[in-house]
């Protein structure tokens, strides 16, 4: 299966992205969050990606994260949510947003999107609700320790990239000790906790 993919990009649109990667053209569908991540038309490209296969096609679904990602094949697992359902939801409310909603039972802003109806909004907010404390986002009424802005933006991006939450919270209280004036600053306090978690 094809999982990742890193090449020139041929063309962009809110929905699709076609990557050239060693002269083989790949079409990825992506949301429209994706979209607006990826760098100009010519320049390099890198998706992570789920590859669907179904008797009938195989289809590419592109994401700019791997948060994104992991949460496209959550919704996956809900009956009634198919993939094209899923980037809908995708392009609908940002990646934050759906995990503080599924989270918080916030049905109201789940009917929003376009194709999620109050059944579906239920089904997401029942089957999701306690499968997504790896992704969860912190916000400033969150528990746990808060170190400020430039904190919960590295706790974000390492979030982002795949680390578990805890392994991510820990690199970041450790770089701080070390060096306290690292909480000022998001570039210096991630490159210390990327370097803690190594």
């Amino acid at each position: 299966m094809i999982a990742h993919l890193r090449g020139r990009l041929l063309s962009k649109s809110p929905n699709q992205a076609i990557i050239d990667c060693n002269g083989v053209g790949y079409d990825v569908i992506i949301s429209v969050a994706t979209f607006s991540e990826l760098p100009a038309e010519g320049a390099e490209a890198k998706l992570f990606i789920h590859t669907h296969v179904r008797e009938d096609q195989i289809a590419l679904f592109g994401f700019a994260d791997m948060q994104e990602k992991r949460l496209f094949e959550r919704l996956l697992t809900i009956s009634g949510i198919g993939p094209k359902l899923a980037i809908t939801v995708l392009s609908g409310i940002s990646s934050d947003r759906l995990i503080a909603a599924i989270r918080g039972g916030d049905h109201a802003t789940l009917t929003k999107i376009p194709g999620i109806g109050k059944k579906t909004a239920e089904r997401v907010v029942l089957e999701l609700k306690d499968k997504l404390d790896d992704m969860a986002v912190p916000t400033s009424g969150s528990t746990g320790p808060h170190h400020g802005p430039a904190g919960d933006d590295a706790l974000s991006a390492l979030v982002n990239l795949g680390y578990p939450r805890p392994v991510a919270q820990k690199a970041i209280e450790s770089a701080i000790e070390k060096s306290p004036a690292a909480a000022q600053d998001f570039e210096t306090l991630f490159r210390a906790a990327m370097a803690a978690i190594r």
